[in-house]
């Protein structure tokens, strides 16, 4: 199972809307909306409603091969009164960003330097029961959520200033769980999964801030085209050449940080309530868990603000400056280290019932609720002072050995919707829709979690092969688009004075948006 895991781990998250619980999970799920907590696909009970494991007899092996694509997009305007500190010109302007490709992280191996259209995957679970024993028991690996965007192909792709690669995998190596019959009409189980957790973020970076573009435009009228011979008896605005002249829309650095949870267990907890042939409740929690991550990063810094700085230290005044609004006396070109962070996974709700009006037709509704609002913010803490950080003291960054980013998610309620249609004694078919809404508040929106409000729709059909075989086809497509006016997000387009920390796109309109194509096949067989 330990090796199926391995070639689990490169599907994109679809979406954040929600934030991206149970995609991509199950072939069964997705082609039914996700909407299957009263009946929950066999050994997938596992994760969807521990309980219905109880319903699956026999020894079993399940395996599930999935394809999926991820297109983000996102487009820059400049609206009529842009102004940053006196720069007006923003090279992204009317660009869009995109193509977009895929990567995958090998737990024990890290991230390859793949990049790809498309991604594949393959899990792998089984179940025992013995004939006439109320328990069932079984394990599965599967994703619990995954999330990966790769700018990169473009070297100038706009949207390598706010992820140029990002991944955020978690994958259930192993998940032990029971199922339990407590009578003809009542199920409950419990299920373990042990996950391993990754975060990668890899980020061209860029700080368009207002002191910026006015110590810039201080340049451009004290140095000229050339120099100041008298900028050596003042503050060093010149002193750092071409290369030390500020423009709020140069690149400043580039941050690597790869990061991983090796260990992380949780618990699910299910009941399966069906006292008539026409109707099912069930009820899942899915326990959460605050993994602490830790890993390495990699500033690497432009010559802009090393340049700078040494020119100020070169000058009479410029240290005196440099004291006061706590720089550094000199920034590496690179700076490494171990970083950790602690990520919350929250905890997961689901409540859903399935109604059968007639024989050959079936409803499912599920309402789902997670505890994003745990995650309030991202701290990364490095094992030293960032000297680059340092720089930015006078922009309100306090503690140069962090750098926290405040996400603002917040919990919501969505729903997913199934329709089953028996078409023949061996062939039903299966059509999904749910309206994902975001976890992102629109002030806090940014392209690392470009991830709106979205819909899924998905369709598929399960086919009985004989008494012991079963395979399952689904396809889905979801989609979400957002329109972020300048100044309306402050995780992505903000311009106030102390708003550096990180609005890469400051006083610009951003819109754009997210699809992915999805199709999965999996098989279950009696052993």
């Amino acid at each position: 199972m330990a090796a199926a895991s391995l070639l689990g781990v490169g599907m994109p998250l679809a979406t954040h809307a929600a934030v991206n619980e149970n995609l991509l999970t199950s072939v069964t799920a997705m082609s039914l909306g996700n909407a299957v907590t009263a009946d929950p696909p066999g050994i997938e009970s596992i994760h969807f409603n521990p309980a219905g494991l109880a319903r699956v007899k026999g020894d079993r092996e399940f395996h599930n091969i999935f394809l999926a694509t991820l297109n983000t997009t996102a487009k820059f305007h400049q609206p009529d009164n842009f102004d940053i500190g006196g720069f007006k010109n923003d090279p992204v302007n009317g660009t869009t960003g995109g193509p977009t490709r895929l990567n995958l992280y090998v737990p024990g191996y890290g991230m390859p330097g793949w990049r790809l259209p498309a991604a594949a995957a393959a899990t792998l679970g089984f179940s025992f029961n013995n004939e006439g024993s109320p328990f069932t028991f079984g394990t599965l690996t599967y994703p619990q959520s995954v999330f990966s965007v790769d700018h990169t192909k473009d070297p100038n792709d706009p949207m390598r200033f706010d992820g140029k690669r990002m991944m955020m995998q978690r994958l259930a190596l192993l998940s032990p769980a029971v199922g339990y019959q407590v009578s003809d009409t009542l199920r409950v189980g419990v299920s373990v999964p042990i996950s391993h957790q990754a975060m990668v973020i890899n980020t061209d970076m860029r700080l368009p801030n207002k002191l910026l573009g006015i110590i810039g435009k201080l340049q451009e009228g004290w140095c000229g085209d050339g120099g100041n011979p008298v900028d050596t008896l003042a503050f060093g605005l010149c002193g750092g050449g071409p290369e030390g002249r500020i423009n709020p829309f140069k690149r400043v650095a580039n941050l690597n940080v790869d990061m991983t949870a090796p260990i992380d267990p949780t618990i699910n907890l299910g009941v399966l309530w069906e006292p008539k042939d026409w109707f099912a409740l069930g009820v899942v929690y899915q326990g959460g868990s605050k993994a602490v991550h830790t890993g390495t990063y990699e500033f690497r810094a432009d010559p802009m603000m090393r340049k700078f700085v040494e020119g100020m230290y070169a000058s009479l005044l410029g240290p005196i400056a440099a004291a006061v609004t706590g720089m550094p006396t000199s920034i590496p070109e690179v700076q490494k280290g171990n970083v950790t962070a602690t990520i919350p996974f929250p905890a997961h709700w689901q409540v859903g019932f399935k109604f059968k009006p007639v024989k050959r037709v079936q409803f499912n509704v599920d309402a789902n609720y997670t505890k994003w609002s745990e995650w309030d913010a991202l701290t990364l803490q490095f094992d030293q002072s960032i000297k680059l950080l340092e720089a930015g003291r006078i922009l309100g960054i306090t503690d140069p050995s962090k750098l926290s980013i405040n996400t603002g998610f917040r919990s919501v309620v969505h729903w997913g919707f199934g329709l089953q249609l028996q078409a023949t004694k061996k062939l039903t078919l299966r059509f999904g829709y749910e309206p994902r809404k975001s976890s992102i508040p629109a002030d806090k929106m940014s392209l690392m979690t470009l991830l709106p409000d979205t819909k899924l729709y998905s369709v598929g059909f399960n086919l009985k092969i004989d008494r012991d075989t079963d395979i399952n086809v689904g396809a889905s497509y979801l989609k979400g688009d957002f329109d972020a006016p300048a100044r309306s997000s402050c995780n992505l387009n903000c311009d106030k004075f102390f708003n550096a920390i990180y609005n890469p796109y400051a006083g610009m309109d951003v819109s754009g948006g997210i699809r992915v194509k999805y199709i999965g096949f999996n098989f279950t067989k009696r052993f």
